[in-house]
């Protein structure tokens, strides 16, 4: 991962709030007083005596923990004239999420340094006065790897192809670091690959989605690993090599595999962070002491055994592990915020209500379907995205269709996507045939579904209307467009948003008119001129919620 630029003011976003953080019981204080005198007692400051040495609480990633640990032992049991001052470290475990977020309000329990798993969570720490600065960028490293079980690597090309041919199991990318560095490894390798963002997003919307719709987000690797190597499992983990090659040890029989991609990797690089809020340069200074220990020949050997890699990923020895790796290149913080951004907003549930056209050109011919065939199954196609968590309804429209003679009807009330649910839309979908003779009755419809939405809003989740058409409206009775957009803003409100994304079919759906009904309300529109584009056009439209 890169440095943290500590010169660059802009304020960054924290993403770590908008789910429950992981809160791991914190390990036992492993504390050890470094000290030094002219009378030889034991320390690494031999020269001076420590009456009053500095204090440094250091919180690290647990498995990091029991290296750094023997590391600041054996700097305490050193003597060294050069240094001027003494040190006691307390070192405890937590989360790298947990301290970022400790870190980014200024709490208490801020530690004086930092060991997280991996630079990203740096730009996360801000706490609104200055990013922390990175004192040594890294003192061990790990690659990610993917892992499974052999018949589950048919495309190890990429990282985007492995995921398209197995079904990826992400460690929470909100907490946890290979969860995140997975998905900046499918941006990063896109410098290599022709994927394009409609490639990106059919892989990462629907993992995201299901993902999301768990009651507790994947934390624990090892658990996952253990379902992996069940028999048959097309499961595939993106864990670090340090987490695997442990996992490894202990069940020797195990038949996982890890591989890395083709295209490369990222790293978990264990930079050591200064989060105190004064006395950065002494605290500093204690970190390049410990890091230098951590790097020593007493240490190499117990960071081999432990799983780890040096700071410039040299190969584990004995063979294990993965072997020699290629790199992608690094994230930038924006790349980072993005990436965390976008699955925070994928990952929602959604609360929705999919409205569509049956009018009489509905039943025009694209090829050998009409174009109500083509948009019933791309319906039916976006419906398997939506995870059981999610709740969706379904209204049809045309003109004079509903009770007192409204534009629109009610067939299937928003619902939570049971599998009751889900059949009896299918079904509902199935029957619908376009009214001959029917108009687009578009504006009024448009109205009627964002109140419908709005009187059973889900503040836990996406609100939005999906609304399908191949026209423009053409009902003589409703309102004007000028008229509708200006009722869309007006039943605008921030706080509780309720979306349009309007999908358009064919060469008659209006884009300029489905771009000023989904603007009003802050949503997206989205026109699929051919028939094969139905489902890049659902994939792009549940992307930009």
């Amino acid at each position: 991962m890169t440095k943290s630029n500590t010169s660059n003011n802009s304020r960054r976003p924290l993403y770590l709030t908008a789910v429950g953080l992981l809160v791991l019981s914190l390990g036992a204080v492993f504390v050890v007083r470094s000290f030094g005198s002219e009378s030889g007692s034991d320390g690494f400051l031999g020269g001076k005596s420590c009456d009053d040495p500095t204090q440094v609480r250091l919180s690290t990633t647990p498995e990091l923990q029991p290296l750094l640990e023997a590391a600041a032992k054996s700097l305490a049991a050193k003597k060294d004239d050069s240094t001027a001052a003494c040190l006691q470290f307390s070192i405890t475990a937590a989360p790298s999420s947990k301290v970022a977020r400790d870190v980014a309000n200024s709490t208490e329990g801020r530690p004086d340094l930092w060991v997280p798993d991996s630079t990203l969570w740096v730009s996360q720490a801000d706490d609104g006065q200055k990013i922390p600065a990175v004192a040594v960028p890294s003192i061990a490293s790990s690659p990610l790897v993917l892992v499974g079980l052999p018949p589950n690597f048919a495309n190890t090309a990429s990282w985007l192809g492995a995921f398209t041919k197995a079904a990826p199991a992400l460690l929470d990318p909100l907490t946890q670091s290979p969860g995140a560095l997975a998905l900046l490894a499918i941006q990063a390798e896109r410098t290599k690959t022709s994927a394009t963002d409609t490639d990106v997003s059919e892989v990462i919307v629907p993992t995201a989605q299901k993902l999301g719709s768990m009651a507790k987000p994947y934390t624990d690797v090892n658990g996952l690993f253990g379902r992996a190597a069940q028999a048959g499992s097309n499961l595939v983990v993106p864990a670090s090599e340090q987490s695997f090659v442990k996992f490894q040890d202990e069940h020797p029989d195990s038949e996982l595999k890890a591989v890395v991609p083709r295209t490369g990797t990222l790293l978990l690089d264990y930079p050591i962070v200064v989060t105190a809020q004064s006395n950065d340069e002494t605290f500093s200074e204690a970190a390049k002491a410990l890091a230098a220990e951590v790097s020593g020949p007493a240490s190499t050997q117990a960071r081999d055994d432990a799983g780890f890699r040096d700071s410039v990923a040299s190969d584990l020895g004995a063979g294990r592990g993965v072997g020699t790796i290629t790199r992608l290149t690094a994230p930038a913080t924006a790349a980072i915020n993005k990436v965390l951004g976008d699955w925070t907003r994928l990952s929602l549930s959604a609360h929705s209500l999919a409205v569509v056209d049956v009018s009489g050109s509905m039943a025009e011919m694209v090829g050998n379907k009409t174009r109500m065939q083509l948009t019933i199954e791309a319906a039916v196609g976006g419906l398997g995205l939506f995870p059981d968590n999610a709740a969706l309804g379904l209204w049809t429209f045309s003109t004079k269709i509903g009770p007192l003679d409204s534009d629109f009807k009610e067939l299937i009330p928003i619902g939570k996507l049971s599998p009751n649910q889900r059949q009896k839309i299918t079904t509902a979908l199935a029957v619908q045939k376009p009214i001959k003779g029917g108009g687009t009755g578009l504006y009024d419809t448009a109205i009627a579904a964002v109140r419908a939405v709005r009187s059973g809003y889900d503040s836990s989740a996406v609100n939005a209307v999906l609304l399908f058409t191949d026209g423009k409206n053409d009902d003589p009775g409703s309102l004007s467009l000028a008229k509708t957009v200006q009722t869309l803003e007006g039943l605008r409100d921030p706080a509780r948003p309720v979306r349009i994304i309007a999908l358009g079919m064919g060469p008659d759906a209006d884009a300029n008119e489905l771009r000023a009904l989904a603007a009003a309300t802050g949503g997206q529109s989205y026109v699929a001129k051919n028939p094969q584009d139905l489902r890049n056009v659902f994939i792009s439209a549940l992307q930009s919620r």
